[in-house]
């Protein structure tokens, strides 16, 4: 089974920065991509971020592309969303999730259905 823990949100102001951390353990650590998905009262879940592991490639949802950045670290086991310039609209609660398995073809990162353990969420707030 496998662990993510969010870290990092809190209250911020407009136009400040924030960076999330999510963290993995467990049985396995073979992530073969990792993403955040974000959660607004009232909406569905949406893609914000991912990236994959082969070749780092990074994917990002049009109404943070600029302003957020994607990364992980050297040992595959966390990853970071760094999140600037950042608006009352991006209040909601970001969640981490990884894919365990091989990618396959048709796999898209934008959709919740390509990953398969999440965390538990934590919550950023913008104020205005």
């Amino acid at each position: 089974h496998v662990q993510l823990v969010e870290s990092g949100g809190g209250l911020v102001q407009a136009g400040g920065p924030l960076r999330l951390s999510c963290a993995a353990s467990g049985r396995t650590l073979t992530s073969y991509a990792m993403g955040w998905f974000r959660r607004a009262p009232g909406k569905d879940r949406e893609f914000v971020a991912a990236i994959r592991w082969s070749g780092d490639r990074t994917y990002y949802a049009d109404s943070v592309k600029g302003r957020f950045t994607i990364s992980r670290d050297n040992a595959k086991t966390t990853v970071y969303l760094q999140m600037n310039s950042l608006k009352p609209e991006d209040t909601a609660v970001y969640y981490c999730a990884t894919r365990q398995t091989p990618i396959s073809v048709g796999w898209t990162a934008t959709t919740t259905r390509g990953y398969g353990y999440w965390g538990q969420g934590t919550q950023v707030t913008v104020s205005s």
